[in-house]
């Protein structure tokens, strides 16, 4: 099936009996019995399909787990109760037989950035940062590293550059590591990691796929060999995905393509409309011809799909103007996070990347001005208006 029936489809109606629902209903118990005791241990042991404790499977998660894999092209998929728990979850997946060491790519979100320097390095996991549209230099720090996990952005927060992603997954097996890929900003619509080689592939459930910000969560897609061993890290660390929260990401996944195609529409006629605005400095956006990524971008992602993210910098503002403008703004909304049906607006410097020592941020190229726009599926006029209108002031 195409990848809009799969959204819609995909992890329903699974188990035939005298009524079956239309869609998976929410199973909100925390424990499940059989009529015979040995079923259970027979489920727990793994020897037989089935369901015990909520914090090992549930049916609503299972059914949002196999949906998610499907779009992805997946094997397996395991739901977190957080994007960064299922980053974490996939770091520690990818160095579990390998050497505790990672390279990975040097403009990444906030949160990541401080993962890998904050929580993963003080416990003596080695951390080397490198430029992954720069072949040649991250060609030799995976060489001099030998890092156990290559970790990259599909498309990198909030610059938007986009990775050569097969050519980072040929230099990352040609020494032996796994490659883990962050695909949030990119989706399943876009681009397909585990399809040009990647092993595993992470999402924040709380952006695109679910939509309407009503949801935190995070999936892991990956390889059946890899089943066992994330289960029991997941299982031990508890970083788990409620019923409740599967029913709401599943729901949203089922509109999630339609959404998609019309957000990146309306980010090609917002970023276009900002590049030519007087006040804006730069656009960064991958559908535009004179982004630094944009032949890897015609080249990796789908047919005039670019993203719905476009990141601008407003000359010569600082957090006194930026402040200003966001206040000024009408309809956008600004507040921290993206991927939702109405457009959001977001200050690195503030919210994402607010952790970082400055240095760390000019390093990455995230300056005073620079403002992160998720696109909704408002109508661009209006979306444009209310930019244009806080722009004046």
């Amino acid at each position: 099936m195409k990848l809009d029936s799969l959204a819609v489809h995909a992890g329903d109606r699974k188990k035939p009996g005298e009524y079956v629902p239309v869609t998976t209903p929410i199973y909100s118990a925390a424990s499940f019995f059989y009529p015979q005791i040995e079923t259970l241990d027979r489920v727990f042991g793994n020897e037989i399909p089935g369901q015990n404790y909520t914090r090992y499977n549930n049916p609503t998660t299972n059914a949002l787990e196999e949906q998610v894999a499907a779009l992805e092209g997946g094997e397996w998929a395991l739901a977190c109760s957080s994007g960064m728990a299922a980053l974490h979850l996939a770091v520690l997946l990818a160095m579990a037989d390998r050497r505790r060491s990672v390279v990975a790519g040097k403009i990444l979100y906030g949160a990541t950035f401080r993962l890998l320097t904050e929580i993963l390095e003080p416990t003596g996991v080695e951390v080397r940062f490198a430029d992954p549209s720069d072949p040649e230099e991250f060609a030799a720090a995976v060489k001099e590293q030998r890092p156990g996990c290559v970790l990259i952005e599909a498309i990198a927060n909030p610059l938007l550059r986009v990775a050569p992603l097969d050519t980072v997954v040929e230099i990352a097996h040609r020494h032996g590591a796994l490659v883990v890929v962050d695909s949030t900003f990119a989706t399943p619509l876009l681009l397909r990691p585990i399809r040009l080689g990647a092993d595993i592939v992470i999402h924040s459930l709380t952006k695109y796929l679910a939509g309407h910000g009503d949801v935190l969560g995070g999936v892991l897609i990956t390889r059946e060999e890899f089943r066992g061993l994330a289960q029991g890290i997941s299982r031990t660390m508890g970083g788990v995905l409620g019923p409740f929260e599967a029913y709401l990401a599943m729901r949203g996944i089922k509109t999630f393509p339609l959404r998609m195609a019309r957000q990146c529409a309306n980010a090609c006629r917002v970023a276009s409309w900002l590049a030519a605005h007087p006040r804006i400095e730069r656009v960064h956006f991958p559908g535009d011809p004179q982004h630094p990524d944009a032949a890897v971008a015609r080249r990796l992602l789908a047919d005039n799909l670019f993203g719905a993210m476009v990141t601008f910098e407003v000359e010569e503002a600082g957090r006194e103007e930026i402040f200003r403008l966001m206040d000024a703004l009408k309809m956008i909304v600004p507040a921290t996070s993206l991927g939702d049906v109405h457009s959001m607006i977001l200050y690195p410097t503030m919210s994402s990347h607010r952790d970082l020592a400055p240095k760390h941020r000019q390093r990455m190229g995230i300056g005073d001005n620079l403002l992160r726009l998720s696109v909704g599926i408002e109508a661009p006029e209006d979306i444009i208006a209310d930019l244009e209108q806080a722009l004046a002031r």
